[in-house]
């Protein structure tokens, strides 16, 4: 994966959620070693916050949909919601607004489980609002001489709903003809 090609191979991807497990790791080990100076009403707040906004909504509206594409909002919303600078920023307003405290451990905790443990990252409007694996990405670790990976999370795969496939290119050679 670079600038000119970013795009995962299933090596890289698992490289790259173990980074957020080791985060994941460290912050289990705050909230564990903090455990008691946690207060624990807030933390269950932050920590579920991110996903009643930014997850439930666009996963109810995926499910609903029938195969309809659903609104771009939904992604952004879990975009947002899910994004370190977020979060970040909502921890700095709450040190500078309530206290720092130990209860927005759960802020980072949540992201870099949702990375980690279960390899969701930043949603892209050309997939579908839920993990589908995509025939275009297996061709090409196809050409790659690379291994299709097995569903994950489901036991197989679903069939894409709530997404379009984008419309193949038309090349200047083909359009003459």
């Amino acid at each position: 994966m670079d600038q000119a090609n970013p795009f995962e191979t299933p090596r890289t991807y698992s490289l790259h959620r173990a980074e957020y497990l080791v985060g994941l790791a460290v912050t289990t080990g705050l909230i564990v070693y903090h455990f008691g100076d946690i207060r624990w009403l807030p933390a269950l707040g932050l920590f579920l916050y991110i996903d009643l906004i930014g997850y439930i909504p666009g996963a109810i509206a995926f499910r609903r949909s029938g195969g309809r594409p659903i609104p771009k909002a939904y992604y952004v919303l879990y975009n947002v919601m899910h994004s370190l600078i977020t979060q970040g920023a909502v921890a700095a307003l709450w040190c500078w607004l309530v206290k720092p405290e130990w209860a927005l451990l759960v802020l980072p905790f949540h992201l870099f489980g949702d990375r980690g443990l279960f390899g969701n990252f930043m949603k892209s409007f050309a997939l579908p609002f839920e993990p589908v694996r995509q025939e275009g990405y297996l061709r090409l670790l196809d050409d790659l001489g690379l291994p299709h990976p097995g569903p994950v999370g489901h036991a197989m795969d679903p069939v894409p709903v709530g997404h379009v496939p984008a419309r193949p290119v038309v090349r200047e050679t083909e359009a003459v003809r």
